[in-house]
């Protein structure tokens, strides 16, 4: 059974960096063709994807954020990350991992096939 989990802080500072971890079980993060993907969703709003890492460590970034975003990964833990720099309060969301299936859109969530539960992220002074 694949498995996901979220791990990170629950507040931060306005233009403080965020970092987040994905804790990954039952999959191997390297195995072809599947890619690792993270997400956000602001209250009241829908699902933004923010970018993923490929089983071969290529990396895609959505442009509106890729300025801001860094995505990197530890084979040796199953584990894949992702850095939020210059944060405001419109990047308080619920973020998530998941996993994105072989032939998939990295950008449309909806075609993702495991999710982690999400973490809470408030962005506040």
């Amino acid at each position: 059974q694949v498995q996901l989990r979220e791990s990170g802080p629950g507040l931060v500072k306005p233009s403080q960096t965020l970092s987040l971890t994905c804790t990954v079980s039952g999959s191997s993060i390297t195995t072809r063709y599947f890619a690792w993907s993270w997400v956000r969703q602001p209250p009241g709003k829908g699902r933004e994807w923010m970018g993923v890492i490929r089983y071969d460590g290529e990396i895609f970034y959505n442009p509106s954020l890729q300025s801001r975003t860094s995505i990197s990964r530890d084979t040796s833990k199953n584990q894949f990350s992702l850095q939020l720099s210059s944060l405001t309060p419109e990047d308080t969301a619920m973020y998530y991992c998941a996993r994105v299936p072989q032939d998939a859109d990295y950008a449309l969530p909806i075609q993702y096939d495991y999710w982690g539960q999400g973490t809470q992220v408030t962005v506040s002074s």
